[in-house]
Parts: structure tokens; C-alpha cells; sequence
């Protein structure tokens, strides 16, 4: 729980601590000022002394160590260490004050088209004289030559360029409020006759700024790193919310380690990063920084766990294994420097078992989710992954997740006891994991998979190129093909019968773009069916000049995509529909490792691809 003091600190001791560089930011808070409008309405609401919300702060010095910097516009003079406070909740707001209330230089800013402007911003003291009503029209900005213009830019309504023109104008600059002792000798020098009013000014307007108190909740230093973040996270609602990756590459930036270089890389300092190295794999490129946190955590949860156990713990004194936000937050640096290399090998040895598992592309993966237990139990297995005893549990744990459509969702307590269950199995427990337990592949399903996005849709089509499907065309065998050959072939999945013939014969399309009706072939082949009725484009395949084969042999090649060829010679589609069910769900529940159990309950229904609803 974080530990909080509330307060109030006048305005003006806020902004010199920034000046001061004792109140710093955070690194991961992105740079940021507000617009024109928003920072007008700000100095308005001051003026009237209206609320303008509280400001959060964290005291240096404890568990929670980021890389600081100063606010926009301050120059950093030092090395950091002097940073007494950092703001978590209010950047926006004191970082615009800063700017015009503290430096004597242009504020940028954005214009209502968002477009980047410079402006200083002044108080018409004639119009602030005549009430808060009018403060509005007396807040103005000027461009960065201290005038106002009209026409394009051409003709020049104000010009506030020098001291002596404020003193004429009778214009305040907001960047004298706090402190306006040399512009006030100016002005009773240049325009005495003003100065009573100026005296009057200065009582109503500028004394509500000197006056402001902000409200200050100040998180001590004793709160932990993972309490920090994730009290910066719920506060920050009004940006663009961060990542885990950019909340620890803060904390390890604080310890001499730049996170982002080891993910991107550096091509200055020549520094290979990780994301590169993974990407040599195809099936990894779609690898975030989150995912690799994530698999770290679980790691050292998992070693934390086992030590625990080993010293006699019980209870909740044994460390669980999670991938969950706050266990990412708390993952040490040494923790990340001594098994980000056995990670990075585990992703490695993931993207093989998918190969040899007939996953050639990402496409076709059915969740990213459980690549990371995935690379994780394969950095704790090292290379008795290829054992077949091993491999074979491996794949009867992957593949319950798969067709059980465990991994969609909110997982990370899943992948938390896939970690430990599958590695107890294979290490000879008689206990299955749960997601082999809990799967499940309902009957019904084969009738209602439509879509591409579908996990167990995926898994299927996979499945049938894991059996050593042959293509229609090119007679390979899907399994053995390399990633260029199933490039170059186009292999996709397919309607086994037709999409055209079938509308013609008033078959439900519900039915057709079910996965019973789908196989994976290539591009070829698909052009050769065409809208045909399958004995007639049978007949044309197996004459064609590329593939030659009489129709035993053509029977024998469909008959590895898990279909009877005689429903398809038949033109058959109620026949070969019940056929290849029996056929599929003898394939899954061998997959699987138990029978498949039908449920009263109802079956999820897939929404139609794109290509199949058009």
C-alpha cells in the first residue's frame, strides 16, 4: 500500500523548486506543454483563485529509482542526484507554468489545428482592472516577437517587443508575476501617471498568483518500486497511457542500463538488439518488449518459487509465479541481465518446436499469448525439448491449449501454472496441467469455426499440414516444405467445395466457410477449382500437365487433408461434410490425448471472414 502525505504549497515555491532542479521528472514522463488554449484558460483560473486540481510527488531516495530530468525549458545543471522530489500527476500543468510564469523566453505551445507556435503571454492590466468577468479578453498571447497581428501576418495590431512598449501599452508580462520588482521601477520611470493603477493590478491580479496554493499529495520514499508505477498509471489519464516495457526501461535507466537499446538496438554504438536477433526467426517477429518482460518474470518468479519451497516455506510465503503487471514492475536488473540470454534461447527453441509442429506462418499462430509460456518452459527444459517423451507431453500440453482456446484473454495466471505443471509433468509427475485437464473440443465447434481469428480455426488448419498434407498442385508435402517454399507455393486455406458451387445449390453459407469445408493448398490448385463441381475439377487436376496422376493416386493425396475422396468424385456435400467430421475430430482428440466429450452447453459461434462474407 503507498504511504501519502497532503498538503498545500504556495504556487511559487513549487515552480522554484523546478527551477531549482529539486522537482524533477520522472524519464518515462513524456515532454509535454499544453496548448494555447488550455494554458490561457489555466492563468485565468489562477487569477480567479479557482481550483486547478492537485499535483503528485514522489520523495527521492527510496525503492523506487528512476532516471530523472528537468521540466521542459529548464537546462539540465546537474547530475540528478539533486532531485529532491519528482512529479508523478500534474506535468501538464506545472511544466506550462514554468514556462510563462518562470522563463523569459517564448512557451511552445500548439494552435487549435495542433500546429507548433511560440508565445508569450500578457495581461491587458486596463481590462483585468474592470472585474474577473473580463479576465478573458485580458489573458492574451502574442507570437514569438512579442507582437499581434492580423491580416495574414502583415499588419501588426500590438507590439509588446520591448519594456518601454509594455510600459505604453500598459501590458503585463506573465513572466514578471511572481517576481515584477525590476518592471515595476521601469514602469514608474517610463509612465508614473499609471502607476496607481498598475498598484491596484498588482494587489487583485498579481497577488492571487503569489498567493496560490496548490494541494500536494506527496508519496514518501518508502513506498516500493511497483506501488510508484502503479499509482503514476492510474493518475495519468490524461495522456497516452505507458507501458510496462517504458516503466522498467525508467527504473533500469536509473541503474547505467538503456532497455530500449537492448530491445531496438543502436546502430551508432553498434548494438545488435534483442527484437533483431528474434526477428531472424519468422515466427517471432511479432515479439514485443512486454511479451519478453513478461517471460523474465515468470522466470524468476519461478526460481524465487522453487527456492522458497527448497527453504521449507509454505503457504503465502512461497513466491507465485506471475507475469502480472506488478510482478513485471518488481523484475530486478540482475534477475533481467542473467536470464535474458537463456530467454532470447528459449524463444529460439519455440519458433523450432512450431516448425516441426507444420507452423511455417504468423498468420497462422493461434495466440501470441502462449508462445511466452511456451519459450519459457524450453528455457527450462534446454535440449530436452527434442526427447520424444518430452516432446510428445510438450505437444499434448500446446496443442489442449490450442484447440481448448484456453490462451485468449486474460492468461497471465494461466501461464503462471503452465510454467510449473507442464515442467512437474514432464519431469515425471502423474498430475496433468490444467490446460491439459480443462481442454475441451466440443463436436459442435467444427460447424461454427468461420474465422480466420479463431484459435482453434487456426489450430485445425495447421493440424491437417501437421499430418503431412499434400498440395493438389504441386504434390508436396505441406509438413516438409521450408518458409520460402510455402511463400513461393502461396499456400492458403481454401473451400474443398466450392464457394460458387455451393451458393448455387442454396447450401447455408453458415455450412460452406466452416472449417469442415476448408483445407490449406496452394494457389494453384484453388485457381484450377474454381467454382467446379469437385468431380470436374478432379478430373482436370489430375490430367494437368504438372501434376499427372491417375485417381488412385489423387485419392491418395486428398487423402491426407483428413477427407474420404469419394464424396468429392460423388459431388457429395452432406456425405463428405459427415465424413470429414468423424475424420477431424478422430485427428483432434488424438492431438489432444482424450476423448472428446460433447457439452449441452452452447457452442461459440464465429463471425464470417471478410473474404467468405463477400
Amino acid at each position: 500500500m503507498a504511504t501519502f502525505d497532503s498538503t498545500k504549497t504556495q504556487l511559487a515555491t513549487l515552480l522554484q523548486g523546478i527551477e531549482d532542479q529539486r522537482i524533477q521528472l520522472p524519464d518515462f514522463q513524456r515532454g509535454w506543454v499544453w496548448d494555447d488554449e488550455h494554458i490561457r484558460s489555466l492563468l485565468i483560473s489562477i487569477a480567479r483563485s479557482f481550483p486547478i486540481g492537485a499535483v503528485m510527488l514522489l520523495e527521492t531516495g527510496g525503492d523506487a529509482k528512476f532516471k530523472v530530468r528537468p521540466v521542459e525549458g529548464i537546462e539540465a545543471t546537474g547530475t540528478g542526484e539533486e532531485a529532491e522530489k519528482l512529479i508523478l500527476d500534474g506535468q501538464q500543468r506545472l511544466t506550462s507554468l514554468t514556462q510563462v510564469l518562470k522563463l523569459d523566453k517564448p512557451v511552445e505551445t500548439r494552435d487549435e489545428k495542433k500546429r507548433v507556435i511560440k508565445r508569450h503571454y500578457y495581461i491587458d492590466i486596463e481590462r483585468a482592472l474592470n472585474g474577473p468577468q473580463n479576465y478573458d479578453e485580458a489573458f492574451i498571447a502574442v507570437d514569438e516577437h512579442k507582437t499581434l497581428r492580423t491580416n495574414f501576418g502583415r499588419d501588426v495590431t500590438l507590439d509588446l517587443s520591448s519594456a518601454e512598449k509594455e510600459y505604453e501599452n500598459f501590458y503585463f508580462p506573465c513572466s514578471q508575476i511572481l517576481n515584477s520588482d525590476d518592471w515595476e521601477t521601469g514602469l514608474h520611470t517610463a509612465n508614473p501617471s499609471r502607476f496607481g493603477e498598475y498598484m491596484e493590478f498588482r494587489k487583485t491580479v498579481l497577488q492571487a498568483f503569489r498567493q496560490y496554493d496548490v494541494p500536494v499529495i506527496e508519496l514518501k520514499k518508502d513506498n516500493k518500486k511497483e506501488a510508484v508505477c502503479l499509482v503514476f498509471e492510474k493518475v495519468n489519464t490524461g495522456g497516452v497511457p505507458l507501458s510496462v516495457f517504458e516503466l522498467v526501461t525508467a527504473t533500469y535507466a536509473a541503474d547505467g542500463l538503456n532497455l530500449r537499446d537492448e530491445w531496438y538496438g543502436n546502430k551508432k554504438e553498434g548494438v545488435e538488439g534483442l527484437s533483431t536477433w528474434l526477428a531472424r526467426q519468422p515466427l517471432l517477429r511479432d515479439v514485443q518488449p512486454t511479451d519478453f518482460l513478461q517471460g523474465l518474470s515468470l522466470l524468476h518468479t519461478y526460481e524465487r518459487r522453487l527456492a522458497d519451497l527448497d527453504a521449507g516455506k509454505t503457504g503465502k510465503q512461497v513466491t507465485g509465479v506471475s507475469a502480472k503487471r506488478e510482478s513485471v514492475l518488481g523484475l530486478p536488473l540482475e534477475a533481467y541481465q542473467r536470464l535474458k540470454g537463456p530467454l532470447r534461447d528459449g524463444f529460439w527453441r519455440a519458433a523450432k518446436f512450431l516448425r516441426k509442429e507444420s507452423f511455417f506462418s504468423r498468420r497462422d499462430l493461434p495466440y501470441r499469448t502462449q508462445l511466452l509460456p511456451l519459450a519459457c518452459i524450453l528455457t527450462r527444459l534446454g535440449d530436452r525439448w527434442l526427447e520424444q517423451r518430452v516432446y510428445d507431453r510438450l505437444a499434448r500440453w500446446f496443442w489442449s491449449g490450442v484447440l481448448g482456446e484456453l490462451y485468449g484473454g486474460a492468461v497471465e495466471t494461466r501461464m503462471g501454472l503452465d510454467l510449473q505443471e507442464v515442467i512437474a509433468w514432464i519431469d515425471g509427475s502423474d498430475l496433468e496441467p490444467a490446460t491439459v485437464r480443462d481442454a475441451n473440443f466440443q463436436p459442435a465447434r467444427l460447424d461454427t469455426l468461420r474465422s480466420r481469428n479463431s484459435a482453434a480455426y487456426k489450430g485445425i488448419h495447421v493440424l491437417i499440414q501437421r499430418n503431412g498434407a499434400r498440395d493438389w498442385f504441386w504434390k508436396s508435402t505441406i509438413r516438409e516444405l521450408d518458409e520460402t517454399d510455402w511463400e513461393d507455393c502461396k499456400l492458403d486455406i481454401h473451400h474443398i467445395f466450392p464457394k460458387d458451387w455451393c451458393q448455387q445449390r442454396g447450401i447455408d453459407p453458415k455450412r460452406f466457410n466452416s472449417i469442415l469445408n476448408k483445407t490449406p493448398i496452394s494457389f494453384k490448385a484453388n485457381r484450377m477449382i474454381g467454382g467446379k463441381a469437385p468431380s470436374a475439377y478432379l478430373s482436370q487436376l489430375e490430367s494437368h500437365a504438372s501434376v499427372q496422376l491417375d485417381a488412385a493416386e489423387m485419392d491418395a493425396l486428398l487423402a491426407t487433408h483428413s477427407l474420404d475422396p469419394s464424396f468429392l468424385r460423388s459431388d457429395d456435400y452432406d456425405g463428405f461434410v459427415e465424413s470429414r467430421r468423424t475424420i477431424l475430430l478422430d485427428e483432434i482428440a488424438r492431438v489432444m490425448g482424450k476423448a472428446l466429450v460433447a457439452s449441452p452447453e452452447a457452442v461459440a459461434d464465429d463471425e464470417e471472414d471478410a473474404e467468405d462474407a463477400a
